[in-house]
């Protein structure tokens, strides 16, 4: 419990130190919001009153200050540029991303496992090379140009898969959403399932070595057996605290593949909100993606603190002293 609450406490001073120089740093870049609502006939007292309504002439700590009261109620505000509350937008896009990343991360995990067992058994001969080489390809490949290398092969040659979007306009079923979801989860997934390929297999190297292997094999257990029933389990711990650090790979990625198969997610959300200088919007982005990290680490602490009940005991010896 000592454990939970200190990493509870920790996450505080992080959100709100995000949130001040994410507002901050909105706020010095170029470009203003006020161009998407001057007119050509307007007059500089005009101009003058929209800036006012608008709070531009406020200072960078006023208008935090008066952002971080509104959110504190819940208000997240109204978008510049449309007019629309930011909640509902994000509420709006917000499920589609968190069902891409889910299905990126478990597709990394179900292929990285076999993958990172099999290639660290085999060390050093061609199926561990190959594996390897694939996952060194899998760490420097682009995103975007893999992406639109899969739209290319499977949608524009084979026309297997749908290349945009996430359903089919008049078409609602599961499946179709699937299908569509398909090409945007293996582009997604394919850096963390490397990564975690790579760590599966160095752990797996290491686990082989150690001296409870040699004993199984000395009392006849099979070398499948020894793999799958104690190595597999020594070199998966580590992998939840890995999945939980990599998920600000998948909020990135997220972005970058969004815009590449136009998924409604609150990475077309935020590209279209940079790029109006759309600042409510912008933050409601900013802050829930800030969230979905933290959360993340949060429960891979947690998780490896169930599954190791040594950590709890010593982040408790820890607050004690």
């Amino acid at each position: 419990m000592k454990f939970i609450l200190k990493r509870l406490l920790q996450t505080i001073p992080v959100i709100f130190l995000v949130a001040f120089f994410s507002f901050a740093i909105i706020e010095i870049a170029p470009g203003d919001v006020l161009m998407h609502y001057i007119r050509p006939n307007m007059t500089n007292e005009e101009i003058e009153e929209l800036k006012e309504e608008l709070g531009l002439n406020d200072g960078i700590v006023e208008k935090f200050c008066g952002w971080g009261k509104n959110v504190l109620k819940g208000n997240w505000g109204y978008s510049q540029i449309n007019h629309r509350s930011v909640t509902e937008q994000i509420k709006e896009k917000l499920p589609a991303t968190i069902g891409l990343m889910g299905a990126a991360l478990i597709l990394s995990i179900v292929m990285s496992i076999p993958l990172g067992l099999i290639s660290g058994v085999n060390k050093g001969k061609p199926i561990d090379r190959i594996i390897s080489d694939i996952s060194y390809i899998g760490i420097s490949i682009p995103p975007f140009w893999f992406g639109i290398m899969l739209i290319i092969v499977f949608s524009l040659k084979l026309n297997w898969l749908p290349s945009m979007g996430m359903r089919t306009v008049g078409v609602d079923s599961v499946w179709d959403v699937i299908k569509h979801g398909i090409l945007p989860a293996i582009v997604l997934s394919t850096k963390n399932t490397a990564v975690f390929t790579r760590y599966i297999r160095a752990n797996t190297i290491s686990q082989m070595e150690e001296e409870y292997v040699d004993t199984a094999i000395s009392k006849g257990a099979s070398k499948n057996r020894i793999v799958y029933c104690h190595v597999m389990k020594n070199c998966l711990l580590p992998i939840i605290t890995l999945a939980g650090m990599n998920l600000s790979g998948l909020v990135v990625g997220s972005f970058i593949v969004e815009s590449v198969f136009s998924w409604p997610g609150m990475g077309t959300l935020g590209m279209a909100a940079i790029n109006a200088r759309d600042y409510p919007v912008i933050m409601g982005f900013t802050m829930i993606s800030c969230v979905i990290l933290i959360l993340g680490n949060f429960i891979a602490d947690i998780l490896y603190g169930i599954c190791d009940p040594r950590i709890d005991q010593r982040e408790g010896d820890e607050v004690d002293g």
